[in-house]
């Protein structure tokens, strides 16, 4: 998106360039629409119902945090997208850090993809596996891996102009899966009769890196707001994008908590009963999404890679560093197969980094005005105290899970 972006206009002032408010939102919905809502209502059943307070807290946290972007852009009109941010803030070290972190969080977002298409089509279809030089491959194994075979072409495309016009239909896909668990639990006899626990303190670390998975788009928010005829306008967007996404996280957690409460796997849609047809819809559904989005995820990898001079403008190359990154997310997939906690860590570490602790760090390092005593240096103190504690305790516990699971 940043070399795409390149090569777009850039408006300082409403003009007939550049996209509406109406399609801007749309584009920041789909970009919060991600695969969080699969596993809110888990996110729930670790932290009860009291937890919800704190969805609607992070919610607003980053809000806030969506909005010192669009400041730190309204600072410097030459700024695209959010390296560029770290540039002006930080120069070099602080471009190198933010990309880090943004590449980072799409690679591990890659990895999920993956582990979810092998529980999902494992669910549809279940006893599946192979042999292969005597080692035995189950089906959750043998679907990641067909999973990866089918997508590895799509990687190979320099022009994803199509994938992604077919993946905007991310937020059609999530209101679409929110209507058919509500018919499982009304209409197909679940009922809504479970969902006791009010607070769960030692699952609230992992019960909010979930959350603040959900509100990880702010790699994005710059390169939207650039693109925006008037950029004065980013703020309502974000205001909109947020408010719809909130509700939409709130009607899933609090509809699959009441269905299967404590008995919530990873993934809602792994407790879906799969003889139903609403079910298999939402099954489908989550299949088909990933397929048409890991491409796009991976290709600024890919592309950050293959602009080393010795290998730039290489076909043959390209090729090769796309399957490498294919292979090697097959192989994290496949090693630490464990969505909930992956998509925990990745909110812990990544997500709090991205979207929580360097808006607040660059804005205090561009805007000179923000470091003098006041109201919203106390808020920006105080986010990053509670951003850098979450960081920890979450990033420390997702991290014990996953490797207690393995060694399991």
């Amino acid at each position: 998106m940043e070399s795409q972006n390149q090569h777009l206009p850039q408006p300082q002032e409403p003009s007939k360039l550049g996209t509406t408010f109406s399609r801007t939102c749309f584009n920041g919905l789909n970009t919060l629409s991600g695969v969080g809502i699969l596993s809110i209502p888990f996110a729930l059943s670790e932290g009860g119902w009291l937890s919800l307070i704190l969805l609607f807290l992070l919610a607003l946290l980053c809000w806030y945090t969506g909005l010192l972007l669009q400041r730190c852009m309204d600072a410097n009109l030459h700024i695209k997208t959010y390296p560029d941010i770290g540039d002006v803030a930080f120069g070099q070290k602080g471009r190198i850090t933010i990309s880090i972190f943004m590449y980072l969080e799409l690679y591990f977002v890659a990895v999920e993809f993956l582990i979810l298409e092998g529980d999902n089509l494992n669910q549809l279809f279940p006893n599946m596996g192979f042999n292969m030089a005597g080692i035995k491959v189950g089906g959750r194994q043998c679907f990641v891996l067909l999973t990866a075979v089918v997508i590895l072409p799509t990687t190979w495309l320099k022009n994803l102009g199509l994938l992604a016009y077919v993946s905007a239909g991310g937020v059609l896909a999530s209101a679409v899966l929110v209507a058919c668990v509500f018919w499982v639990g009304t209409v197909d006899g679940v009922g809504f009769h479970e969902g006791d626990v009010l607070l769960n303190m030692r699952g609230l670390p992992t019960c909010i890196s979930l959350y603040l998975f959900c509100y990880c788009g702010h790699a994005v928010f710059p390169t939207l707001c650039n693109s925006m005829k008037d950029r004065s306008q980013f703020s309502k967007v974000l205001l909109v994008c947020f408010i719809t996404s909130t509700i939409t996280y709130g009607s899933m957690a609090v509809l699959g908590y009441l269905m299967f409460g404590q008995h919530l796997k990873s993934q809602i849609t792994l407790n879906l009963p799969t003889r139903k047809i609403s079910s298999r819809i939402a099954i489908y559904i989550t299949i088909i999404n990933p397929l048409t989005k890991y491409a796009i995820v991976i290709t600024p990898i890919a592309a950050a890679i293959e602009e080393v001079r010795p290998i730039r403008n290489s076909r043959v190359i390209s090729i090769l560093v796309r399957t490498l990154i294919v292979i090697s997310t097959v192989f994290v997939a496949l090693m630490v197969p464990f969505f909930s906690y992956v998509m925990a860590f990745i909110g812990s570490f990544l997500s709090v980094a991205v979207s929580v602790l360097l808006p607040c760090l660059f804005y205090l390092k561009i805007n000179v005005a923000a470091r003098r005593f006041g109201l919203e240096l106390v808020m920006i103190i105080g986010i990053l105290v509670i951003g850098s504690l979450v960081g920890v305790v979450g990033t420390y516990t997702s991290v014990k899970e996953i490797v207690n699971r393995i060694l399991d």
